[in-house]
């Protein structure tokens, strides 16, 4: 113990050993004592000097201090102690203080023992292992540990942790710890887990980690929680982001529902903390996150339904809307709700029907609208009212054209401010940035709409007092025309910019919008000034040439040509999909700027224009002869289009009729097999017929034999009940008889239909339908010997009724044995008459099946002849088929009157 006080600071004699030789005697002791609790005091030594001698410690102790993890998990506290001491010369956090130098050295000093650390995956194994223990003492330390080997070396850790057995699972366990501090640094421990690793992110999502996370968010406060809300939320960031397996079974399992109560905030909003701040930031981002425009179209779709069904998207329009909400979370929120309605008619229809709590109400639209054109409110929350603009108008022409209406003469109303009258004052405002918002957001309104970019030119400007009024499409390229020498001196580029980009939008196929601004002589210097700009203004009429009056598009060429030059005008189309600021808006939808000078493009410009780029060079180069050329080809091409669909939709009729034909066809072998088990059935019960006659013979044999009057009675009274019974089935005999009759009957009318419709070989046909009537008729005969055996046993049965009344025995047993034997002889012809019939039924069925084969054929030698006359430019008609069809029809109504 004297050796433990020198090291910890008692008095010694002699000189004091360096902390190097210190560290190298507490590890032999730990290699080398037997007695536990030398071992336990020696690594509680090597925690204490763990932070000061850091590389010593981790140089020299770390196989010892793992050695003991591994011998000696019995003990609690010595476990305790070593993997602080782990956590000691591996973690980073500790180093804060130290200058930049002194930092990055202590990082390579983390990493560098973190590699030492994980050179055996056993070792991450035996941590999760002792994860598993309960005791405070080595739960809590094992959780920094794995953090910090994280943070570290997280892609290493991570993989080693996917493949080890239950690895994920002992680690959500940590959720459920009682004890606040464990579970809070559980949560830091998934975070670091979960980042960039989705295999690592399902695992965790299917072991019910938003359930747990959710309640937690909700027993801590939702917004009004502390930072253990804010981890909860980073690591479901971390969870759905990019991950669109966790982000189904989000939405499948009902936890968007649960995000309603998070936004709702009260009447007060002056008190909102910093962490609250943070915490709804937070709130908002995972609310895009479900519904961000790079997921897939169908899952976005189903989100927002979602989110408006359970009332998320009419909580979020309330923040919207409230007064006294923070600048930072109002501009998020207004991102959120974009992203929301973004493609959705029905969020949009709601959005649009928001009114803010105003006197008098105004539409939440025209609010927005206000601030965007507003040069005193703060760029980033313009920008998102801008991204919120084109969200609403995005894939909803409803939208677009309620917005173009208010820019109409009719619609205009002096007494209120609408949402076209915003937009034209930003686009003609003093304010470069309100120009160009204005401009972008109108262009949205003509996104894809050929109906309003011809409303749009409906749109008259009074530019001053005593001159007639001007066109928009006018006055958008009298500024650019008039801005030229402004443009020379550096300024007010980025107005020009978002006019020119209207104009692209403007008159992309759009013929008459291209008539309109070609036919203006004034547009024809404009457009030649300027050419690394202006020339994108021709973007849109390049589409529409086909389309244009020769005029038009002659005056174009010559602009391009004499103006311009060829060569010039591809270079400088070029200059601008090279440009960074167009590299930067074509990578997502929303307008996200660091300053306003860096707004030049828009989203939607760059995808018209990489749309056009080759179309527009193409086009270019192009001789009037090659156009001549293009146009017979297009001609022809569409001659062509036209025969193929006139031949697909008389193949397509063809089909149809073969299918009905086939479907009757199957429809008749289902009956004709249904006739035959009836046939059977009828076979089997003249069978059993015949054994009652036999059993009735017995019984009048025995009448017949001298007995006393009692048996005589008795005799009696069974053979009346016999009598009974003989009728029940004579009567169910002539139902059944009724129903063979009806089903015989619903055969000819099917053969019939059949004969009618069906365009084969008459003669073969022919034949088929005389098998057929023989069938007929061989049925029918046997339907009338069955009605003469009926007669003939009523007879019978009478006969033998008047026998037993005049107790006349001898004679009618006589009269009974001839006339059995007279239906025995019946029931033989009759038997043999049937299977006959069978027979010649069962060959039928085979001849009709022999002909369906000789339809197929014939069917196949028609459709080669059709192709061979359309290979050799023919028009194919189908008359023969006709009269063919006509004469069938004909013969078969001549047989039935025969």
């Amino acid at each position: 113990m004297n050796f433990f006080r020198g090291v910890m600071g008692g008095q010694a004699a002699g000189p004091q050993p360096s902390g190097a030789e210190t560290i190298q005697k507490l590890c032999d002791r730990v290699a080398s004592s037997t007695l536990l609790e030398d071992r336990r005091d020696a690594v509680r030594a090597l925690k204490s000097l763990s932070k000061k001698y850091r590389m010593e410690v981790g140089t020299q102790a770390m196989d010892h201090l793992i050695t003991i993890l591994q011998t000696d998990r019995s003990d609690s506290e010595i476990v305790g102690y070593a993997l602080d001491t782990l956590y000691n010369i591996i973690c980073n956090d500790e180093e804060e203080e130290q200058d930049e130098n002194a930092q990055k050295q202590a990082d390579d000093l983390g990493a560098q023992f973190t590699d030492k650390f994980i050179e055996d995956p056993e070792h991450i194994t035996l941590l999760l292992t002792l994860l598993e223990e309960f005791d405070f003492h080595v739960r809590w330390p094992g959780v920094k540990l794995l953090t910090s080997l994280l943070k570290n070396q997280g892609v290493q850790v991570q993989g080693i942790i996917l493949v080890s057995p239950m690895g994920v699972s002992r680690l959500m366990d940590l959720l459920a710890d009682s004890r606040e501090v464990i579970r809070n640094d559980g949560l830091l421990l998934l975070q670091q887990l979960t980042k960039g690793n989705a295999a690592i992110q399902k695992i965790v999502a299917f072991e019910n980690a938003f359930e747990r996370l959710l309640d937690i968010i909700t027993e801590e406060g939702s917004s009004d929680g502390g930072i253990v809300v804010e981890d909860c939320l980073l690591l479901l960031l971390n969870l759905l982001k990019n991950n669109s397996s966790n982000q189904n079974f989000f939405k499948e399992g009902s936890y968007i529902q649960r995000m309603k109560p998070w936004f709702e905030v009260g009447d007060d909003n002056s008190g909102w903390s910093a962490q609250k701040v943070t915490n709804l930031h937070l709130m908002l981002q995972l609310v895009r996150v479900m519904v961000s425009p790079v997921n897939s179209p169908g899952a976005t779709a189903s989100c927002q339904k979602s989110m408006y069904q359970c009332g998320l998207l009419q909580q979020l329009c309330t923040i919207l809307m409230a007064t006294g909400v923070p600048a930072d979370i109002l501009t998020e929120t207004i991102n959120t709700v974009s992203e929301v309605i973004r493609g959705s008619q029905v969020n949009q229809d709601y959005f649009a029907s928001v009114n803010a709590p105003s006197n008098p109400p105004r539409p939440a639209i025209v609010v927005l609208l206000m601030s965007m054109v507003n040069e005193r409110q703060p760029f980033v929350l313009r920008c998102a009212v801008l991204y919120c603009f084109q969200c609403f108008l995005y894939k909803n022409q409803k939208g677009q054209g309620e917005i173009v209406a208010t820019l109409l003469p009719s619609t205009i109303d002096a007494n209120s401010i609408s949402a076209g009258q915003l937009l034209c004052g930003g686009l003609f405002s003093a304010d470069s940035l309100s120009n160009w918002c204005a401009a972008v957001a109108l262009a949205h309104a003509l996104q894809d709409n050929l109906t309003q970019k011809e409303q749009l030119l409906r749109v008259q400007l009074a530019t001053s007092l005593g001159k007639p009024p001007v066109s928009l499409l006018q006055q958008c390229t009298n500024i650019l025309s008039q801005g030229d020498k402004i443009v020379r001196r550096g300024s007010k580029v980025q107005t020009r910019v978002g006019l020119l980009m209207l104009l692209c939008t403007w008159i992309s196929n759009c013929p008459i919008a291209v008539t309109h601004f070609l036919h203006n002589q004034e547009n024809v210097p404009f457009v030649s000034l300027n050419l690394f700009i202006k020339l994108s203004t021709l973007l849109g009429a390049f589409v529409s040439l086909s389309d244009i009056d020769a005029l038009c598009r002659e005056k174009l060429k010559q602009l391009i040509e004499k103006r311009i030059g060829k060569e010039n005008f591809v270079e400088k189309l070029g200059f601008i999909t090279k440009h960074e600021l167009y590299s930067r808006a074509a990578q997502k939808p929303q307008p996200v700027f660091p300053s306003p000078e860096q707004m030049l493009f828009d989203h939607e410009f760059t995808k018209l224009v990489k749309e056009l780029e080759g179309v527009i060079t193409k086009a270019v180069h192009k001789s009037s002869e090659e156009e001549k050329k293009e146009e017979e080809v297009k001609k022809t091409l569409e001659q062509h289009d036209n025969i193929v669909t006139q031949y697909k939709e008389l193949i397509r009729e063809q089909d149809a009729q073969i299918q009905e034909l086939k479907e009757q066809v199957a429809s008749m072998t289902s009956q004709h097999e249904q006739m035959q088990t009836t046939i059977t059935q009828q076979l089997s019960q003249i069978q059993q017929h015949k054994d009652q006659y036999n059993i009735l013979k017995l019984k009048l044999g025995r009448l017949s034999q001298p007995n006393n009057q009692g048996d005589s009675s008795q005799m009696n009274g069974l053979q009346t009940e016999e009598l009974s019974q003989l009728r029940e089935e004579v009567e169910e005999l002539r139902k059944q008889h009724t129903l063979l009759q009806s089903q015989l009957s619903d055969k000819d009318a099917l053969i019939s239909s059949l004969v009618s419709n069906m365009w084969f070989d008459f003669y073969g046909f022919l034949y088929v339908l005389q098998e057929l009537d023989d069938l007929r008729s061989q049925v029918q005969s046997q339907s009338a010997e069955i009605a003469q055996l009926k007669s003939e046993r009523q007879d019978l049965l009478r006969k033998v009724e008047d026998g037993v009344r005049t107790i006349n025995l001898s004679d009618s047993r006589a009269d009974m044995e001839q006339q059995l034997a007279s239906a025995t002889s019946t029931v033989a012809i009759l038997q043999t008459e049937k299977t006959k019939l069978q027979t010649e039924v069962q060959e039928s069925k085979k001849e009709q099946d022999d002909l369906l084969m000789l339809l197929a054929d014939q069917d196949q030698k028609i459709h080669s002849l059709k192709q061979r006359l359309k290979d050799l430019g023919e028009t194919v008609e189908d008359e023969d088929d006709l009269d063919a069809r006509d004469q069938t029809d004909d013969e078969d109504e001549d047989d039935d009157e025969d």
